[in-house]
């Protein structure tokens, strides 16, 4: 069909190094900063939840979803090397770019020497 897309979803990846957040307890922050940008996009939430671990059995950092129509935007951290990894899977009509875009600028907003070491758009569901 003329104008569409051969691939019924899009995957942006984002790496972050230097993710050392103002505030101690940064796990709900970023699952608040999250549903934010899905609401920007006009993407509908589903569900959203955030975990974190405390150094005991899993590596300090957190782990944040939010699950929207047809897809999700999920955030994992590692706290004490800085590590961030964002993805945000969008399948449809929605634009994970939208979403990617909004989270970055937020980021590099509040937290001073973030760095974005890669960011990747994956074309997923081929045939779609």
């Amino acid at each position: 069909m003329a104008g569409q897309s051969e691939y019924l979803g899009n995957h942006v990846l984002l790496d972050y190094s230097n993710y050392f957040p103002p505030m101690p307890e940064d796990g709900p922050w970023m699952l608040e900063t999250l549903r934010s940008c899905v609401k920007y996009a006009g993407v509908r939430e589903v569900h959203a939840h955030v975990e974190a671990f405390d150094g005991s059995v899993s590596p300090t950092g957190f782990a944040a979803v939010v699950l929207i129509d047809e897809s999700h935007v999920t955030a994992h951290c590692y706290s004490e090397r800085g590590l961030l990894a964002v993805d945000v899977f969008t399948c449809g009509e929605s634009n994970p770019d939208h979403i990617a875009d909004k989270l970055d600028s937020l980021l590099v907003e509040a937290v001073p020497g973030i760095a974005l070491d890669r960011r990747e758009r994956v074309p997923r569901f081929k045939g779609g």
